[in-house]
């Protein structure tokens, strides 16, 4: 009894961990979100940048998300900018603005 007793607490000690952090890569994903919606606009003036945007966040690893989503804090810097031009040049990142873009029309 003890032992099944010991094994859900385990369980449960686990589910929390992913729900805190599943709230964390929510929050790193908005920060950046917002970073890389100015810096699309910026270097694509009069595009939709909301698909775009979706595009680069959704290829973005974990750390790139971590750093872009810093310069909502600190300000866009050089690198910011080159870390998200980087992700917009990757061939998954590209299939994807080109899909969506279609889709939308904007193409």
């Amino acid at each position: 009894m003890i032992r099944i007793a010991t094994i859900a607490l385990c369980l449960l000690s686990l589910a929390g961990c992913n729900i805190v952090q599943g709230v964390a890569d929510g929050l790193a994903q908005d920060r950046a979100r917002g970073v890389v919606n100015g810096i699309v606009a910026e270097r694509f003036p009069g595009a939709q940048v909301t698909p775009i945007t979706d595009c680069v966040i959704n290829s973005a690893s974990a750390q790139e998300l971590i750093l872009i989503g810093s310069a909502a804090a600190t300000g866009v810097t050089q690198g910011t900018i080159n870390t998200v031009t980087g992700i917009l040049q990757r061939p998954e990142t590209l299939r994807c603005v080109t899909q969506t873009s279609t889709l939308a029309g904007l193409l």
